[in-house]
């Protein structure tokens, strides 16, 4: 069981990049329990970003804030905590999207999405989360994404809506509310949003 909040999500990664230099580059920040890229399983290629998961959090902190940006092969890593924010996990605004046509084996796990979604924002409630088969766990081909903000989640539908993914344009819209024809996303939920207390995150 992987400790999540020792965990970091590495995206950006050259295909010359392996779980070996990754080891070795991250345990110089503390110790490293795991380094894991995820990979196709035909071609063995991997998509571009790995999960490296540290003994202590205070470590996966400090490779973040050291790491984050650093060139690899060229191409500036981008550094996550895998968990994202803890402190935004509570600050539902309504910022919900739906993301569909995603192809089922092309965009088999949250990685993918995580790295595209999070550039604009802090992401919560466990989101991305890529609905699946109960039975056989295969993807469902779409998902969902949360932010706590809206400027977030409007930024993210304007830029990814019709982004190819594994070959296929991506549909990015407000989610429907639970047994409702209602999207997310009205002027009554922005205006609550508003005149919230801002956050930590936010005032960075």
């Amino acid at each position: 069981e992987r400790n999540q909040e020792a965990t970091i999500f590495v995206g950006n990664l050259d295909q010359q990049v392996d779980e070996e230099l990754l080891w070795e580059l991250f345990v110089q920040m503390g110790p490293v329990v795991d380094a894991k890229i995820p990979r196709d399983r035909i071609t063995n290629t991997h998509s571009g970003y790995a999960f490296v998961e540290f003994k202590h959090e205070h470590d996966a902190n400090y490779a973040i804030q050291v790491m984050n940006q650093i060139k690899l092969f060229g191409r500036p890593m981008k550094l996550n905590r895998y968990d994202q924010d803890k402190s935004a996990k509570n600050l539902d605004v309504g910022a919900n999207l739906w993301v569909g046509n995603l192809d089922p084996v092309g965009v088999s796990d949250e990685g993918i999405l995580r790295e595209l979604f999070g550039q604009f924002g802090v992401m919560i409630q466990n989101t991305p989360r890529i609905q699946r088969d109960p039975e056989t766990m295969e993807s469902k081909g779409f998902a969902f994404v949360s932010y706590d903000n809206f400027e977030s989640a409007d930024a993210a539908k304007m830029h990814l809506n019709g982004q190819y993914i594994s070959g296929k344009p991506i549909i990015v819209e407000y989610a429907f509310k639970p047994n409702s024809r209602e999207r997310y996303g009205s002027e009554a939920e922005r205006e609550l949003a508003a005149k919230r207390p801002i956050t930590a995150q936010q005032q960075q």
